[in-house]
């Protein structure tokens, strides 16, 4: 692990927390504060990692390191945390790359219309529309990333001719 670095633990088999390595003995991430209320704060690695195996998240391009640091400092205090669109994989992800994503609820999308028809959804809505909808949102869950990938080499090709 190094400054700059997206860590993250495994938290049991269903999910893992993320936080950024601030190169000091300490990560920023989000943190139960009061109650149920997270907050964003700067605690030891041994804190951060609860027992867990800390691990990197690797990167084909983020942002310098200084920055990195920086952007998850601008956050510290903060209290908006959100399970589906602020957690603490799109605050680390952030702060590494400037786009907030968070591949968790990525594939908890994916998994919920199977979830839901396994509970009886199923019978009400449908199964046809329970299966067509969860192999629309798992096709454009794996296509976005590609499609995004193919433009950037499109455009860098355009940009260079």
């Amino acid at each position: 692990m190094a400054r700059g670095d997206h860590v993250f633990v495994r938290r049991g088999r269903r999910y893992t927390h993320h936080g950024i390595d601030c190169g000091d003995g300490t990560v920023i991430h989000f943190v139960r504060a009061r109650g149920a209320v997270r907050r964003v704060e700067r605690t030891s690695v041994t804190d951060f990692a609860d027992g867990s195996l800390v691990q990197v998240r690797p990167y084909r391009e983020r942002l310098p390191v200084e920055e990195i640091v920086a952007n998850a400092e601008s956050r510290l205090g903060w209290e908006d945390y959100h399970l589906v669109r602020n957690n603490c994989e799109h605050l680390a992800t952030w702060a590494s790359t400037g786009a907030s994503r968070s591949r968790q609820v990525r594939g908890w999308a994916m998994a919920a219309p199977s979830a839901f028809a396994s509970i009886g959804v199923a019978e009400a809505a449908g199964a046809h529309a329970v299966f067509l909808g969860g192999l629309s949102i798992g096709a454009y869950a794996v296509t976005r990333p590609l499609r995004r990938r193919r433009r950037t080499a499109r455009e860098s090709l355009t940009l260079a001719g």
